[in-house]
C-alpha cells in the first residue's frame, strides 16, 4: 500500500514541478484559465488507514484550493490498489474541485506509471461520457479518454474487462458522432479503435454477450465494420479459434456492469431513485425533469436504448418493492417509448426491450430481464391499446425478420420466455392479452399463428415455483467486486454532500425538490446568416447580440428590433424563400421564451400586458392589426407556420396572445387562420396539439386557455372526449373548482345535450380521478339527467364504479321518470350489483306513489309481449331491452330489502293489481320462481272479501293500506277500471278475479 501510494505522489510532485512555470506562463498570456492547480496528497488515518486527506493549491493559484469532504475516498484494506477504491463519491469531488483538463492529466499520468487500479479509474471516466450528447464538453472528454487508450496500447492489452469495456463504450458512441468535420474525425479514430480491438483481442471482447451484437448491427454500414461482419458470419475461426459462430455470441448473456456502464452516475442515480423511492402516479414531475435534462435533443434520442437496456438488465427490484406503490419498471419503459420522436429510435427502443427474449434460456436468463415488456403490453391495452398493438406487432415480426438463418432459435427463445412468464405467474395466462378485440384482426390472426399455445382458454393452474428473494442491492454491479469503480451512492435527486452529520452516517432521507438551473448556452445561427439579405442580416445580428449576457439591450430595443425585421418581411420586394431561414434564426434566439411558465404568478391587466410584451408576440400583434385580405397577412401566417415546424409550442403561445393581449380582443378566430396556414391544415388537428403541448408544460395556462377554446370553438371543442380527457387528466381539485365555478357563472360549456352521452361513454375508459372530474363537470351545467341516463347501459358494477356512484348520487336527487325506471330495470340482476336496489329503495321513500305508477305500467306493457322476447339471454344483444323477469328479479330483490322496515311500498295498489295482472298470465315456472312475490297480490284478493281491520298482516300494513281499506268498493273499482283501459289487448283468465266490485275488469275479459 505505501508503495503505490508513493509512487502516485512521486508522479504528482515530479509533473506538477515541471507544470508550474508553464501553468503560469500560460495563465498570464491568458491561454489557460485562472483555476487552482490542485495537488492530490494522502495522508494515514488515526486508525491506521490511507486516506486522501485533501488538495493543496499552488502558490500561483487566485484562491485556496475546495477541500474534499465525506471520507468517500478511505481506501479500505485488501488485495485491490488504492487508486481502484478512489471513486464514487471522492470522483464528485474531485470533479467539482479540478478542472477537467487536469483530471484527463492525472489519468494519463496514472495510466503511464501503470499504477494499480488504474483501468478502474479509466473506466469510471468512460462512464462520465455520455450517449446521445453531441456537446464540446462531451465530445472533448470522449475525445481525451481515446486518445490515452489509444496511445497506451500496450497498457489497455492487459486487462481484459477495460478492453471490452472500451469497446463496449465506443461501439455505442459511433453512432452519435456524424454530422461536422471534427465528429467524422472522431468517429474514425472511434472506428479504427474498436476494429483493432476486435480482431486482436475478439475473445476478451466476446465477454460482452449479445449487447455486442446489437451495437454491432448499429454500425454495419461502416465499410471496416461491414468487412468484419463477414468474418463473423462466414469465417469466424478468424477472429478466434475459439470462436464458432454469431449464435455462440447470441446465446451469451450481457453482464449488468456493460449495461450500466452506457449511464453516467447522474443519470443512474435519478433513475435508481424513480424505481425505488417515487410512488407510482407521483412521477410525472421527475420524469419531466428527466426528460429536459437528457432527452430533450434530437441527437439525445439514442439514449433511450441505453436506458430501456439498463432497466430490464440492472434494475431488479425486491419482493418487497414489487408489491409495494413504488413506481414499476414498465410504467417507466411505456413513458420512455411514448415520448419518443424519433422512428428509428423508437424501433431501436424496441429492439432493446425484447432483445433477452430472442434468445431466452431459463437455465441461464432471469425472468426479470423479460418481465418489464409483457407488464408493458398488459398494463397498457387500456389506456394506450396502440402501444400494446405496436409491441406484439414488434414481437411476431422480429422472428423472421431479425436474422432469417437463425429464425428457428429466435421463435424458439420467444417462445420460452412466454412459458416462463406464465410459469411464473407474471400473467396468469396470455388469452385476454393476445385476443384482445381491441387489436386489430390482421394482428390477432398473426399471433394466433405464431402462438397457438397461449391465445387458447386458460389451463388448469400450474405449479409455482416461488422464487428467491431478490436483494434491494439489485444484484447488480455494485456487489461485484469486478464492479466496484461504479458509484454506489444512494439515489437521491439532490446534488448536495451536506447530507452526511459529524460522524460521517448518511442522514434519513428526505425529498429534496428538483431545483432545474437553466444555463445558456451560446447560440449558433451563423449558418443561417449567410442565407439572409444584409439588411436582415444585420437586423439578426443586433437580435443576437441582445441576448448576450453582459449586453445592454433591454426587451424594448429587442421589440423595436423585431419590429423593423416584422416591417421589412411586409415589404413588396422582399423574398419570401427567407422566411424558412428567417424563422430557424429566431427559433434560436427565442429559445428562452418557450422555457417555463408563460402566465403571470398574479394575473392582472398590467402582469398580463407585461406578459404579452416579447420581441416574438410582434408578429401576433401585426397580424391582428391587419385585414385578412392584406397580402402581408399571408406573409405573416407562413413565417409563423415555418416557426411551427421548428417550434411547435408557438401553437398555443399564440393562444395565450389572443386571450391575454388587449390589442387581439375579439381576435380568436385568427387561430383558425393559423392552422389552415400550417402544414396540418385542420383547425381541429391542430387546436387538439397545440392543446396538449401545452397540457405538457403548463397546467395553469391549460385552465386558463379552457374557457376561451371552448367558447370560441364549440364545434371542435364540445364533441371531443379527447381534449376533456387532456385537462382532467392533469388539473388538480383547486383547478376543477375553479373550472366548476366558470361553468355556473356562464363562462364555460363544456357539453351539449346532442353529444354528453358520447363523451362521458368515453371517459369510461380513463382514470378514477379524470372520470370524478368529468361528472363533477357535467353536473355543474343545467343538462337534464335523462340525456344521459341511455348510459347505464354500458355501465358494469365491477368496471364502471366511478359512473355508477355519480350517476346514483345524481338519481336520488330526481323524481322518478318512466324511462329512468326502466333504464335502471333494464341492468343485469347481479347479487353483487346493489345499485338497482339502493335506488328504488330510495325512491320508495321519496317517491313511492310516482314510483309504484311506473313499474305498473312497466309491468303491463312487458308481460303483453311474446314469450320468446323475455328471456334474459335475447335482453343482452340489446341493451336497451327489458324484460319481466328482469322486472320481477329486481322487484323480489326489492321485497327481501324492505322486508324488516316499515315501508309499505308493495301494499300499494298499483303494485299489487300489477303482480296480479301479471300472474294471471304468466307461465308455471316463474310463478314458482317468484311465489314469494306472488302472495303479496293473493293476500290482497283475500283481503279484500274481508272487513277492513284484518284485511292484511301486520308485517303489511301500513296507514295507507287501512286509509284504502276504509272504502274499498269505489277504489277497486277505479283501479281496476283503469287497470282494464291499459290492458284491452291481454285476455286473462277469469278464475284468478276473485274480487269484489271488479266487474269492469270482469266484462272486459268476459
Amino acid at each position: 500500500m505505501n508503495i503505490v501510494l508513493n509512487k502516485i505522489n512521486q508522479i504528482l510532485m515530479e509533473k506538477y514541478l515541471k507544470l508550474q512555470d508553464t501553468c503560469r506562463t500560460q495563465v498570464r498570456r491568458g491561454l489557460l484559465p485562472r483555476a487552482p492547480l490542485l495537488v492530490p496528497a494522502w495522508q494515514r488515518t488515526s486508525r491506521g488507514r490511507w486516506s486522501w486527506g485533501g488538495l493543496g493549491t499552488s502558490s500561483f493559484a487566485p484562491h485556496r484550493g475546495r477541500e474534499i469532504r465525506g471520507g468517500g475516498g478511505v481506501c479500505h484494506r485488501g488485495t485491490q490498489g488504492a487508486v481502484g477504491r478512489c471513486r464514487g463519491r471522492v470522483w464528485q469531488n474531485l470533479r467539482s474541485s479540478l478542472p477537467p483538463l487536469q483530471l484527463v492529466w492525472l489519468l494519463r499520468e496514472l495510466v503511464k506509471s501503470g499504477v494499480l487500479g488504474a483501468d478502474g479509474v479509466c473506466m469510471t471516466f468512460m462512464k462520465q461520457i455520455a450517449g446521445g450528447d453531441v456537446t464540446a464538453k462531451n465530445i472533448w472528454l470522449a475525445e481525451n479518454v481515446l486518445e490515452i487508450l489509444t496511445e497506451q496500447r500496450e497498457w489497455v492489452l492487459k486487462s481484459s474487462i477495460l478492453i471490452a469495456m472500451a469497446v463496449y463504450t465506443y461501439l455505442r458512441l459511433i453512432v452519435d458522432h456524424h454530422g461536422t468535420s471534427q465528429l467524422q474525425v472522431l468517429r474514425q479514430k472511434e472506428v479504427d479503435f474498436c476494429i483493432s480491438l476486435l480482431r486482436e483481442r475478439f475473445m476478451d471482447c466476446f465477454m460482452v454477450g449479445r449487447d455486442l451484437v446489437r451495437l454491432l448491427q448499429n454500425v454495419a454500414r461502416i465499410p471496416e465494420f461491414e468487412q468484419l461482419w463477414k468474418d463473423i458470419i462466414h469465417n469466424p475461426q478468424v477472429l478466434s479459434a475459439q470462436f464458432t459462430g454469431v449464435l455462440q455470441l447470441l446465446q451469451s448473456r450481457t453482464s449488468r456492469k456493460f449495461l450500466a456502464c452506457r449511464l453516467t452516475p447522474d443519470m443512474e442515480t435519478k433513475l435508481l431513485f424513480m424505481t425505488s423511492r417515487v410512488r407510482f402516479g407521483q412521477q410525472k414531475r421527475y420524469q419531466d425533469w428527466f426528460q429536459r435534462q437528457y432527452l430533450s435533443t434530437p441527437d439525445s434520442q439514442s439514449l433511450r436504448c441505453d436506458l430501456i437496456r439498463y432497466i430490464c438488465g440492472v434494475v431488479h427490484p425486491s419482493n418487497e418493492v414489487l408489491s409495494s406503490d413504488i413506481l414499476p419498471r414498465w410504467a417507466i419503459i411505456g413513458w420512455l417509448l411514448t415520448t419518443c420522436t424519433s422512428n428509428v429510435a423508437a424501433s431501436n427502443a424496441k429492439l432493446a426491450l425484447f432483445y433477452d427474449w430472442l434468445f431466452f434460456n431459463p437455465e441461464k436468463d432471469s425472468i426479470m430481464n423479460i418481465e418489464p415488456a409483457i407488464l408493458v403490453m398488459h398494463h397498457s391495452m387500456k389506456p394506450h391499446p396502440a402501444i400494446t398493438a405496436t409491441l406484439l406487432d414488434f414481437m411476431c415480426r422480429i422472428i423472421p425478420n431479425f436474422y432469417p438463418p437463425l429464425e428457428a432459435h429466435v421463435r424458439q427463445g420467444v417462445f420460452n420466455s412466454l412459458t416462463h412468464i406464465v410459469e411464473k405467474r407474471v400473467l396468469a395466462h396470455l388469452a385476454p392479452l393476445f385476443d384482445n378485440p381491441k387489436l386489430d384482426k390482421e394482428l390477432r390472426a398473426m399471433l394466433r399463428e405464431k402462438f397457438p399455445e397461449f391465445c387458447s382458454s386458460p389451463s388448469p393452474p400450474i405449479e409455482v415455483k416461488i422464487e428467491e428473494p431478490v436483494s434491494m442491492e439489485m444484484d447488480n454491479h455494485m456487489s461485484d467486486k469486478d464492479d466496484s469503480c461504479y458509484d454506489n451512492a444512494e439515489a437521491a435527486f439532490s446534488d448536495d454532500e451536506e447530507d452526511l452529520n459529524s460522524k460521517g452516517k448518511k442522514r434519513e432521507f428526505r425529498f429534496h425538490p428538483i431545483k432545474e438551473t437553466i444555463v445558456e448556452e451560446p447560440v449558433d445561427i451563423t449558418p443561417f446568416l449567410d442565407q439572409l439579405d444584409e439588411s436582415l442580416k444585420d437586423k439578426v445580428l443586433q437580435l443576437q447580440k441582445g441576448r448576450q449576457p453582459r449586453a445592454l439591450f433591454d426587451t424594448e430595443a429587442q421589440c423595436e428590433v423585431m419590429q423593423e425585421i416584422v416591417d421589412q418581411v411586409l415589404e413588396e420586394d422582399f423574398d419570401s424563400e427567407q422566411l424558412s431561414v428567417l424563422a430557424s434564426c429566431l427559433q434560436e434566439l427565442f429559445k428562452a421564451h418557450f422555457r417555463g411558465e408563460v402566465l403571470p404568478e398574479e394575473i392582472t391587466e398590467e402582469s398580463l400586458e407585461e406578459s404579452v410584451g416579447k420581441p416574438l408576440y410582434l408578429i401576433f400583434r401585426n397580424l391582428c392589426q391587419m385585414q385578412e385580405d392584406n397580402s402581408g397577412f399571408s406573409l405573416l401566417l407562413d413565417l409563423l407556420s415555418e416557426l411551427y415546424q421548428k417550434q411547435p409550442k408557438i401553437g398555443y403561445h399564440l393562444l395565450y396572445y389572443l386571450k391575454a393581449s388587449k390589442a387581439a380582443a375579439g381576435k380568436m378566430n385568427l387561430y383558425e387562420s393559423f392552422a389552415q396556414a400550417t402544414q396540418l391544415g385542420d383547425l381541429h388537428t391542430c387546436l387538439m396539439m397545440d392543446m396538449k403541448a401545452c397540457q405538457e408544460d403548463d397546467v395553469r395556462l391549460l385552465c386558463y386557455l379552457t374557457p376561451s377554446i371552448y367558447t370560441e370553438f364549440p364545434d371542435e371543442t364540445l364533441r371531443s372526449g379527447e381534449l376533456l380527457n387532456m385537462i382532467v387528466a392533469v388539473i388538480d381539485s383547486a383547478q376543477l373548482q375553479e373550472l366548476v365555478c366558470h361553468v355556473m357563472m356562464g363562462n364555460l360549456v363544456m357539453f351539449r345535450k346532442d353529444s354528453v352521452l358520447n363523451i362521458l361513454i368515453q371517459s369510461l375508459d380513463w382514470e378514477t380521478f379524470e372520470q370524478y372530474c368529468t361528472w363533477q363537470l357535467f353536473l355543474a351545467h343545467s343538462i337534464p339527467l335523462e340525456t344521459i341516463i341511455p348510459i347505464l347501459q354500458h355501465l358494469k358494477y365491477k368496471e364502471h364504479p366511478e359512473a355508477l356512484s355519480c350517476l346514483l348520487l345524481q338519481l336520488r336527487r330526481e323524481k322518478p321518470s318512466e324511462e329512468m325506471v326502466k333504464m335502471v330495470l333494464s341492468r343485469p340482476c347481479h347479487p353483487d350489483d346493489q345499485f338497482t336496489t339502493s335506488i328504488l329503495r330510495h325512491w320508495c321513500i321519496k317517491h313511492d306513489d310516482l314510483l309504484a305508477e311506473h313499474i305498473k305500467s312497466l309491468l303491463i306493457k312487458n308481460n303483453s309481449l311474446p314469450r320468446k322476447r323475455q328471456s334474459l339471454r335475447s335482453s343482452s344483444s340489446k341493451l336497451a331491452q327489458l324484460t319481466l323477469e328482469q322486472i320481477l328479479e329486481h322487484l323480489d330483490n326489492l321485497r327481501l330489502n324492505l322486508t324488516n322496515t316499515k315501508q309499505n311500498f308493495f301494499s300499494q295498489t298499483p303494485i299489487l293489481q300489477a303482480l296480479q295482472h301479471v300472474q294471471a298470465s304468466c307461465d308455471e315456472a316463474h310463478k314458482m320462481k317468484f311465489s314469494d312475490l306472488f302472495s303479496l297480490a293473493e293476500e290482497y284478493e283475500d283481503s279484500s272479501t274481508k272487513p277492513p281491520k284484518s284485511r292484511r298482516k301486520a308485517t303489511l300494513s301500513s296507514p295507507r293500506s287501512r286509509k284504502n281499506a276504509a272504502q274499498p268498493a269505489n277504489n277497486e273499482e277505479e283501479s281496476a277500471s283503469s287497470s282494464a283501459s291499459e290492458e284491452e289487448d291481454t285476455k286473462p283468465k277469469p278464475t284468478k278475479r276473485k274480487r269484489k266490485g271488479s266487474s269492469a275488469v270482469g266484462s272486459d275479459s268476459d
